[in-house]
């Protein structure tokens, strides 16, 4: 069941990220660089993960390997959506004069967070990476959803309402919200690893990943309308 739900998860997801490439090479890449990193980072890592699993799947080695990738890629893909939603926070309060002191207050409390988390939780070998890593992507997940939390804020009390920012914020909460949700039911399963259990956090995970890359798809495929005159 495990490999069935995730391959389903790779023949939508994959698609979704290019469709999302697609878009946004068809001009507001140049608006949103860091959003268009991200999507192709993603897709990267998701036809690394696939050739790994189709060509090791079964040997008990290989899976520890494929574990060691999959929390690399996830490590990278973490860095590149802070940097997203910080970037995101900078459009949005480029008007303000105090533009500067917000954004190093919000990315030195973003960075404090997460290098007190890693260091509370980090556990050296032989202790498996998935027992640490699981509750540390679990915080960093928080810390974006109330960083994005605070884009929207800012977005839905500002006069000059952008539409495809409050979407891409929008598309990130959900996906850190989703993502914090499952770690978090991936964290029940700890003690006694209760496969079910895992199972429900793992599909947790991954459909609010797909939720947020086809609201993507969405603000980027159409054309961005013109202000009113």
């Amino acid at each position: 069941v495990k490999v069935l739900i995730q391959v389903c998860g790779w023949l939508v997801g994959i698609p979704l990220e290019i469709l999302v490439i697609v878009a946004l090479i068809r001009g507001e890449y140049r608006r949103f660089p860091l959003v268009f990193f991200y999507a192709i980072a993603t897709f990267v890592s998701t036809l690394v993960e696939v050739a790994f699993y189709a060509g090791f799947h079964g040997n008990a080695a290989a899976s520890r390997q494929f574990a060691k990738i999959y929390w690399v890629n996830d490590w990278i893909l973490q860095v590149l959506v802070f940097a997203t939603v910080l970037s995101l926070i900078d459009q949005a309060i480029s008007p303000f004069p105090w533009r500067r002191m917000m954004r190093a207050g919000l990315t030195a409390g973003a960075l404090l967070f997460a290098s007190v988390s890693f260091w509370l939780l980090y556990r050296p070998p032989p202790t498996k990476i998935g027992y640490w890593m699981t509750p540390w992507t679990r915080d960093l997940g928080v810390c974006g959803w109330v960083l994005d939390l605070v884009l929207w804020s800012m977005l839905i009390a500002s006069r000059q309402k952008d539409r495809r920012l409050l979407l891409i914020s929008g598309a990130l909460g959900m996906q850190f919200t989703g993502e914090a949700i499952g770690e978090a039911i991936r964290l029940l399963s700890m003690p006694s690893m209760l496969k079910a259990i895992t199972l429900i956090g793992s599909v947790a995970y991954m459909l609010t990943n797909l939720a947020c890359f086809y609201v993507l798809w969405q603000t980027f495929r159409s054309r961005p309308r013109s202000p009113p005159p």
